[in-house]
């Protein structure tokens, strides 16, 4: 894995403006995706995450969505200031998406290689024939099969583990620089998203590709990841190498979460649990906006949100947004 940063995110704000009201979905988030890393994104549903991947990609057209501040650097641009045909340029051929439900993504008018032909055919000069066998070789790489019987099938015809593989030979098919993975397994079988996961695995290894893979399943992160970012109410709350953060959480949400993740032969009586929830846009508590739900709450959480905190332990630098780690930080954002 190089150092290269091949996609960085610089305190990015997303906001959904409606006539009645405004609500900050993605509050200064700031990270970044390295060349050839798998970079893991966690939180509960609600704390933002596929509203950072759909900031990264632009897709608000015809919502209320819009973004409001920051930057997202790729390829030495800030792709949040660019013309959307340039950014249709980059949109699948240099930053892929796989989402969370291949039914719904998928077209349930055209057949499979009508579809990935489609997105091969705007992106790259060659006859239909080329893009075709193209096509064929993806879907080989992703272990279907059957690809040429498949090619002729509508989506409706496939599981929602095939219908998944198509979705990732589609993200593949440009060999992009970035893959944004949003929590793709979520409607699978254990099975199949164990075969999924390997996959992906495989992608990352064997072409290079940077994978952002976002997830609330704790499990997923410490097989894939190589660093992971945690976020909680539109915020980035910590920031770690993936070994570091599940030897010693550092914010105490994140080690809500570890500890709410069930534990294999343990013999509990009652499985632990964050209180309460992720509050709405809307509603926002002062301070630091995890302090509700926090055990380790204090006066001053109630009154000044905490910045991102710098600390370095080992020679590798961490980030966590809360006041308990001021007093290790060698700096902070």
């Amino acid at each position: 894995m190089q150092n290269e940063k091949v996609l960085e995110l610089t305190n990015l704000r997303t906001q959904f403006i409606t006539k009645d009201s405004t609500s900050t979905a993605v509050n200064g988030v700031s990270y970044h995706i390295k060349r050839g890393e798998v970079l893991g994104l966690v939180g509960e549903s609600g704390c933002g995450k596929s509203v950072t991947a759909l900031s990264i990609m632009r897709l608000f057209r015809d919502t209320p969505g819009r973004i409001t501040g920051g930057a997202v650097m790729f390829g030495g641009r800030n792709i949040t200031e660019i013309s959307e045909r340039e950014m249709a340029k980059i949109r699948g051929k240099e930053i892929a998406m796989i989402f969370q439900e291949p039914m719904s993504s998928l077209n349930p008018t055209m057949k499979i290689g009508k579809q990935l032909t489609e997105v091969i055919l705007k992106h790259r000069h060659i006859s239909v024939r080329e893009a075709k066998e193209l096509a064929l070789d993806m879907l080989r790489q992703v272990g279907i099969p059957r690809a040429e019987q498949l090619m002729n099938e509508f989506p409706h015809q496939l599981s929602g583990g095939m219908n998944q593989r198509v979705m990732i030979a589609m993200g593949m098919s440009l060999n992009p620089s970035v893959l944004i993975a949003d929590e793709p397994t979520t409607a699978l079988d254990v099975t199949i998203q164990a075969q999924i996961l390997e996959l992906m695995k495989s992608i990352n290894e064997e072409h290079g590709m940077s994978i952002l893979l976002i997830t609330h399943d704790l499990g997923v992160v410490a097989e894939m990841c190589h660093r992971v970012v945690v976020m909680y109410a539109g915020r980035v709350v910590e920031e770690a190498d993936v070994h570091s953060l599940f030897a010693k959480p550092l914010h105490p949400y994140t080690h809500g979460l570890i500890d709410s993740t069930p534990v294999i032969g343990a013999r509990i009586e009652r499985l632990k649990s964050i209180r309460g929830n992720v509050p709405s846009l809307d509603n926002m508590p002062e301070g630091c906006v995890f302090g509700p739900r926090c055990d380790s709450f204090e006066d001053r959480c109630g009154r000044e949100e905490p910045p991102v905190f710098h600390i370095e332990q080992q020679g590798v630098l961490r980030k966590c947004r809360c006041w308990t780690a001021e007093s290790q930080s060698v700096g902070k954002d």
